[in-house]
This record gives C-alpha cells, sequence and structure tokens, in this order.
C-alpha cells in the first residue's frame, strides 16, 4: 500500500496539490483553503477506506471548496487551495503533531497511514505539504516586496457534532492575535442577527495544533483570521452560494474599514 521509496508520490498525469484563482489579483485578502480537496493519490489506493469514507469530513471541509471559489470570484482575491485530502497530509498541522498524518480520524482507523516509514513521510511532505505552503509564502514575500497589503483569510468547515457533542455556532473565528481583524469579523457575522457566532469556537488556533495561521498569518505580524462555517450550513450548492455572497458583502465592509483606519492602502 506503500509507494516504494524509488518512486514519487503522485504519478506524472496527477493534478498538482495547489489550485489557484485570480493569482493577479490587486485585493488585499488573500484566501487560503487547507482542506479543500479530498483527492487521494492513485498509489495510496485510497489508503484502505471506501468511498463512503472520503465523501465525510476526516476527508475534507465539507462545502468550503464552492464558497472558497464564489468568493474568490466575488471579491477578485488571490485564492490558494490544496486539492489532496488531508488524511494523505493534513497541510494545517505542524509536523510533529499527530493528526499530521492520522492514524484514526474521527474514531475511523486509516490502514494506509499504518506503518509508514521514513520515505513514505518525506514523500508526503515533499509533495503535498511542502508546495502548497511555499506557494503562499512566496505570495506572501511577493506582495511584501511590492508593498502590497495583506489580509489572510484561511477558509475552513466544521462538523455540527464532533465526539458526540453537539456544536451550536453556525460560524466561528479562528485566530491568535489577528492584528485588528478578529473583532472586526466577529461584529460583522454577529451584525446578520440570526447566528450562533464562536469566538475562537469550535476551536481556538495554536502553534502545536494549526500551521496556516501561525506561521504565514502571525510570523508575518498580518492582518488574519481563519473562518470556519459550519458544514451542514454549505453541504448544498444553495448554501455555498448564500454564505458567499454574506461574506462578500462582510469582506466589502472590512476592506473599507481597514481603509478608512489606514491600516489597508489602495
Amino acid at each position: 500500500m506503500h509507494s516504494p521509496v524509488s518512486h514519487p508520490l503522485l504519478d506524472a498525469d496527477e493534478i498538482p496539490p495547489v489550485r489557484e484563482d485570480n493569482p493577479e489579483s490587486s485585493s488585499p485578502f488573500l484566501l487560503t483553503c487547507d482542506h479543500y480537496g479530498k483527492r487521494i493519490p492513485e498509489r495510496l489506493r485510497q489508503l484502505g477506506l471506501n468511498a463512503s469514507d472520503l465523501e465525510r469530513h476526516i476527508a475534507c471541509d465539507i462545502g468550503i471548496a464552492g464558497v472558497a471559489t464564489r468568493l474568490a470570484q466575488a471579491i477578485g482575491a488571490h485564492l490558494i487551495a490544496q486539492r489532496y485530502s488531508r488524511l494523505v497530509i493534513d497541510c494545517n498541522r505542524p509536523f510533529e503533531s499527530p493528526g499530521s498524518i492520522p492514524l484514526i480520524s474521527e474514531a475511523t482507523h486509516i490502514p494506509g497511514n499504518d506503518g509508514l516509514d521514513f520515505d513514505d513521510v518525506a514523500a508526503r511532505r515533499r509533495e503535498i505539504f511542502t508546495p502548497y505552503h511555499a506557494r503562499i509564502a512566496q505570495v506572501l514575500d511577493q506582495r511584501a516586496e511590492k508593498k502590497q497589503p495583506t489580509i489572510l483569510l484561511s477558509l475552513h468547515s466544521f462538523t455540527p457534532v464532533y465526539a458526540g457533542v453537539a456544536r451550536p455556532w453556525h460560524v466561528g473565528t479562528l485566530y491568535q492575535n489577528g492584528h485588528g481583524l478578529p473583532p472586526l469579523l466577529l461584529k460583522l457575522l454577529r451584525a446578520e442577527g440570526h447566528f450562533i457566532v464562536g469566538d475562537n469556537e469550535p476551536y481556538a488556533v495554536s502553534d502545536a495544533t494549526d500551521y496556516t495561521i501561525p506561521v504565514h498569518g502571525e510570523r508575518r505580524k498580518l492582518i488574519n483570521s481563519g473562518l470556519e462555517i459550519r458544514q451542514d450550513l454549505i453541504a448544498e450548492e444553495a448554501g455555498q452560494i448564500e454564505w458567499a455572497e454574506r461574506l462578500t458583502r462582510i469582506v466589502h465592509e472590512i476592506e473599507g474599514r481597514l481603509l478608512a483606519q489606514g491600516l489597508v492602502k489602495r
């Protein structure tokens, strides 16, 4: 089940891990989507899982791909997304985290992640994790060189129930510092009037459990936040359209307010 050391993880005809929309964007918003896709490299033979397992949250953030692509299109923002499943390697987990290449995910054993050797792990890091984060870093470097302001928004979705416990939030912001964005994002989401909005819920960002926000957002002191939408709200296309439209309004408002405060310049 494991790829031979002498061969790459991805076959030559498989799609690259990084998807990009609007790479030439002048928008201050840079959107990332760590759990956009659910592809499994052919060599890994579905990690020993059945097709129904790969439709679950354990494989990807359900619904967020549709929201992310629509939002990027609506606001003309650069989107950088990761096409392969978090079960191959989780692109929002530090390597030392048990969730980086999980043996068990939400009580489901992942046979294809059992007994991996150094070369198996290295191939997943080299061919999936590294290209994704190297591209984000490259774009951020280019924007900094051009003095193009950046508001980093990392898009995710979460399960309505986790480990038997219901999660009442409809949407939540996840952050460490965020440099001014999380309170504004919270205020505008709550102004929608009928949502339970989580403040660092359903979980909080930390260096031990997360990668994108701590590494790309906080280390560079960018205006940043994670955004989590509950999956049952965006599992279908109608919900994805509704949330993309809602976030488009909110993002335009955020940009206007940050412009007025001088935190973002045109």
